[in-house]
């Protein structure tokens, strides 16, 4: 008998659907200080952390949209319409059978606990503002590892939250940051104790439901010194004719010796506003990993990062975007050197098809005064059509004489001769063209958990029918 992972389902249109709204908590159209009072009352928080809120809400406030890039996007926006709270409860269940029928129907449709049985040490799922649904393996959980939503962790763990809360992506960082930051709700926090080696991935599930709405989650992972762990998370939300705007911040702490890998896929619709924020810090000989599928939303603007802090340390991003018409798929990484001896490695994909547009965006900086540090950078792209385009801003700052770096980018078209070629050999055009592109991206995917490599492959066949022509 195979033993084998089962691969989680995440299809196209699985996605594509909404359950009838019956929110117990609700805190209006708008943005103000009453919303963020709103927000701290329903959930009862501490003084410090209403605080944190209504001085972010001043950093946004404050911010400008940014200008040089999206910015014709980013003016769809309009934050006076977004629901920044909506809830049907406060405590996610710790059984699946106690998670109210119209929620646990929406993520059994989307393979939830499924998944949990077949191949996961925990999972959380998240319901518009806050998780439904939070629970950790017994064997995993005797081992000191914390896994919950980032609510319960302020409250049960404040000593371990709130040190690392906010210091890797400060709340100034950017205008969504600050956003996040007066309005977050939900996301995960982990800790795994010294030493501990988590043998599963950890899944959370973010499912936007409403319309008009904007999820914050607000997602902080620390491992601590010899500790590693795989963290997944899918996200969906069904197709509306108003915008959605998801605005998250993950913050990633690899002590020293740990390993995080973090995996990505989103499937979002063609209506949301995807910006967020991730950023990690590693300390010596730690070693981060960011695996990022975009697929689907309206603009995504995601740029994973690594503040490689101790010596030896290694950042890695390895990222997939697919756009498709009338999508902008905005992401690349960020890598910052800070210490001798570090290493990164940078690998995006982008495809684009139709009119759609994929822009890879990345920042590599050594100081002069570091010595030892090396960074590969590979941005390939594959155009479908001829209204398809592709951008590359690369940003390398290599200072000294002691550090290196390289970097390789390229652009390329379906060759119209390797479609005729499959086509000889008994397959339809549309079939060719999803092998070509599948080829394109396999080096990157074999790369992957099977989990995810699978329907990653299905979600891009998916994407390419009707592409052709």
């Amino acid at each position: 008998m195979s033993t084998a992972p089962q691969a989680i389902d995440i299809d196209q249109e699985k996605g594509n659907f909404q359950m009838p709204e019956e929110h117990t908590f609700d805190a209006g159209v708008g943005l103000s200080e009453g919303v963020i009072d709103y927000i701290s009352d329903v959930k009862n928080e501490d003084q410090w952390i209403r605080d944190f809120r209504k001085k972010a809400l001043k950093t946004f406030n404050a911010k400008a949209l940014p200008t040089h890039w999206a910015s014709k996007d980013l003016e769809a926006i309009d934050f006076d319409k977004i629901r920044y709270y909506l809830a049907s409860g406060q405590k996610p269940k710790r059984s699946w059978d106690d998670v109210p029928d119209d929620i646990k129907e929406t993520f059994d449709r989307l393979g939830i606990p499924e998944n949990e049985r077949k191949f996961l040490a925990g999972v959380e799922a998240q319901f518009d503002s806050e998780a439904a649904y939070s629970n950790i393996k017994e064997a995993v959980g005797k081992q000191g590892v914390i896994f919950m939503g980032s609510t319960e962790g302020l409250k049960k763990h404040p000593e371990i939250f709130r040190k690392w809360f906010g210091k890797v992506i400060p709340t100034g960082d950017n205008k969504f940051s600050a956003l996040n930051s007066a309005t977050f709700s939900g996301g995960s926090f982990i800790y795994i104790p010294p030493g501990v080696k988590v043998s599963h991935p950890l899944q959370a599930y973010f499912r936007i439901n409403a319309e008009n709405f904007g999820q914050f989650e607000r997602t902080l992972i620390i491992a601590d010194e010899g500790s590693e762990v795989t963290y997944m998370e899918g996200c969906t939300a069904p197709k509306f004719d108003t915008a959605t705007l998801h605005s998250a911040v993950v913050e990633l702490v690899a002590l020293k010796g740990a390993k995080i890998e973090y995996i990505t896929v989103q499937n979002w619709s063609a209506n949301v506003f995807n910006l967020v924020t991730k950023r990690a810090i590693a300390e010596e000989e730690a070693t981060v990993k960011w695996i990022d599928c975009n697929i689907g939303s309206r603009l995504t603007m995601k740029y994973p990062g690594v503040i490689l802090k101790g010596r030896k340390a290694r950042g890695e991003v390895l990222s997939i975007a697919l756009a498709n018409d009338g999508q902008h798929q905005d992401t690349g990484a960020k890598m910052i050197h800070a210490a001798d001896e570090t290493t990164s490695n940078i690998i995006a994909k982008s495809i684009s098809v139709g009119e759609g547009r994929s822009t890879y965006r990345g920042m590599v900086h050594m100081p002069k005064h570091l010595k030892g540090c090396k960074n590969n950078t590979e941005c390939d792209a594959l155009l479908i059509n001829k209204n398809s385009r592709t951008d590359t801003y690369p940003a390398i700052t290599v200072r000294g004489n002691k550090n290196s770096v390289q970097h390789e980018a390229s652009v390329s078209k379906v060759s119209a001769e390797q479609i005729f070629y499959m086509q000889q050999r008994g397959l339809t055009e549309g079939e060719a063209m999803s092998l070509s592109v599948n080829g394109f991206v396999n080096d990157l995917t074999r790369q992957f958990p099977m989990e995810y490599s699978v329907e990653l492959k299905r979600l891009i066949d998916m994407e390419m029918e009707g592409s052709v022509g």
